[in-house]
């Protein structure tokens, strides 16, 4: 995450609470991603530094646990800036412009001057922060499955310019040998076909292929099994990794105008706020136009509080709100109130780790500290793959 501000609820049902369920399934790298917030806030730097701890702290009130996931920050491991930059010297100056977010931002942001190589080169900074970590997934909403696809690109096109190690045909000759010839005419057919069309198929019936000659021939190594995968992708042997994206479930919380929450648009319910200020924000929120008297029957589909119960009430509690809207049994406070609670009740566990975490600031240091480190025995691996795969290990 960037640390342009204060996380509020949306952040939290948006992906911090997907964060926090996936540490128990998944070996986890979290970083605060403050070279990415520059792209945008590149005058502002009092803002980034203001909110980096802060947001580490947020994200462990939240449930991260140090122990489980790394969390680090981004500035901390120039191996993803140099990564960044090898990339760059071999990714096509058009991925980068058709990025779906590009033209997005650019439109949304008019306000900034974006027109920077930093601002147009972030989404390879971004395949340089997965690539690194050799990652497997990336929970993204299908939003940003597109970074999450120039990234496998990214690395499909690193492999195959620098995965061919010398006498890279002359080992996949001696590997397929090994095979009889009617496996290596398959092996072959299901090559050919992968690199024409891209078939899911050609490629599960040539891994199987390879697969079974690796359990059944004897002095069969990984590195072969890894060479003649390589080949059949087109890429020779695969230094980094393609991931895929790991869809998770997105809330998109409505903020107390309506519109989706975020600070910049003033209308954002942050994490830490208090308890005082939660009523007073959500009693000020706006409902349905068509209840402007309290014995005006509203809709509920029209009026972003119905967003929020959604969310945060049980089938009793939204029942009870949406007759009552419906039937204007209830006034638009009554039914502001569950909500007002319920938020109230989530975050005041948040509360409580987050006083403890803000009586202690040496602690967060020290956690991210740790964190860094861990991050980079994985960084400084992956870099000396890299080194060695374009020849810079001289």
């Amino acid at each position: 995450m960037r640390p342009t501000g204060a996380l509020h609820l949306g952040h939290y049902h948006g992906a911090l609470k997907n964060w926090v369920r996936l540490q128990d399934e998944h070996d986890c790298f979290y970083f605060v991603a403050d070279w990415h917030a520059l792209t945008t806030h590149y005058e502002e730097r009092e803002v980034i530094g203001r909110n980096v701890y802060e947001m580490v702290i947020d994200w462990i009130a939240a449930g991260l646990d140090p122990q489980k996931s790394t969390i680090f920050i981004q500035s901390r491991l120039p191996e993803h800036a140099e990564l960044f930059t090898l990339l760059a010297m071999g990714t096509p100056l058009g991925w980068l412009e058709r990025v779906p977010t590009y033209k997005d931002q650019m439109d949304k942001l008019k306000d900034r001057d974006l027109a920077t190589y930093g601002f147009l080169g972030y989404p390879l900074l971004q395949a340089a922060d997965i690539l690194i970590y050799k990652a497997t997934y990336v929970p993204v909403g299908e939003d940003q499955s597109s970074h999450v696809e120039l990234t496998r690109e990214v690395a499909r096109r690193f492999n195959h310019l620098y995965g061919r190690m010398r006498g890279f045909e002359e080992r996949v000759a001696a590997a397929l040998a090994r095979m009889s010839r009617d496996d290596q005419r398959y092996y072959e057919k299901q090559r050919k076909a992968f690199g024409e069309t891209g078939s899911a198929e050609a490629w599960a019936k040539g891994e199987a292929l390879v697969r079974r000659a690796a359990a059944a021939t004897p002095g069969w190594t990984d590195a072969d099994t890894e060479l003649l995968l390589g080949h059949l992708r087109g890429s020779g042997r695969a230094v980094l990794v393609e991931p895929q994206a790991l869809h998770t479930e997105v809330l998109r919380l409505p903020g107390t105008d309506g519109q989706k929450m975020s600070k910049s648009y003033g209308n954002a319910i942050l994490m830490r706020d208090e308890p005082a200020e939660v009523e007073r924000k959500i009693r000020g929120m706006v409902t349905d136009p068509a209840r402007v008297r309290r014995t005006d029957p509203g809709d509920p589909e029209k009026c972003p509080v119905w967003d929020l119960h959604k969310v945060y009430s049980d089938e009793a509690t939204k029942e009870w709100a949406y007759k009552g809207c419906k039937t204007a049994s209830i006034g638009c406070l009554e039914c502001k109130q569950p909500v007002i609670d319920a938020i109230i009740r989530e975050q005041k566990p948040w509360h409580e780790r987050a006083a403890a975490l803000t009586a202690d600031p040496l602690k967060v240091r020290r956690i991210v500290d740790e964190g860094t480190e861990r991050a980079r025995k994985v960084a400084s691996e992956t870099m000396k793959d890299v080194r060695e795969a374009m020849g810079l290990d001289y």
